[in-house]
């Protein structure tokens, strides 16, 4: 038996994720051995629905390593990501002839070991301070665009302000115009 230098390590564990252990394992085998940096950026461009708790335990783990164990966070790898099952929900489908079908609702446990390493890549990437999944970032520049193009329609004439105006109250007129006897 060989000598083995400890080094620093960090554990996160996320517990019951309701999904299959099979999609975030997807997840899972995208950021092993990454640096802590690449791995952020992996998750945050990935559009897969797994990404997004992935990454939220990533970040958890990086807090804890910086704060809690006082490791350096540029030095640190994701040296193992584990994705085990969980328990499962059992429920049933009910199909033609009175049978019925059974679901079986899965749920996940994750766990990630991050390591301070000695020897590590110039990040390819660089991440904010809490990386964000893109779709926010597009949906909140839709929002502007939305805003800007509103803001651009109001300057109308007055004459086709009336005439809306007019034909309005004529429909609603004929509408409740009605003959009582």
């Amino acid at each position: 038996m060989g000598y083995q230098s400890f080094m620093k390590q960090q554990t996160a564990k996320l517990n019951h994720l309701r999904m299959a252990p099979r999609k975030a394992r997807l997840m899972a085998t995208v950021i092993k051995g990454l640096s802590v940096n690449d791995a952020q950026a992996q998750l945050a461009v990935n559009p897969k629905r797994a990404s997004e708790p992935v990454l939220k335990l990533l970040q958890s783990a990086i807090a804890n390593a910086v704060n809690n164990a006082k490791m350096d966070i540029t030095k640190l790898v994701v040296k193992e990501i584990r994705v085990d099952g969980g328990p499962m929900l059992k429920r049933w489908l009910p199909r033609a002839q009175g049978r019925a079908t059974p679901i079986q609702k899965k749920s996940s446990h994750i766990t990630i070991v991050l390591e301070e390493s000695e020897t590590v890549k110039a990040p390819r990437f660089t991440m904010a301070k809490k990386a964000e999944k893109i779709t926010k970032t597009k949906a909140e520049k839709i929002k502007k665009v939305a805003k800007a193009e509103k803001a651009e329609e109001k300057p109308k004439t007055e004459k086709a302000e009336k005439t809306t105006k007019a034909t309005k109250e004529g429909t609603k007129r004929k509408l409740f115009q009605r003959k009582s006897i």
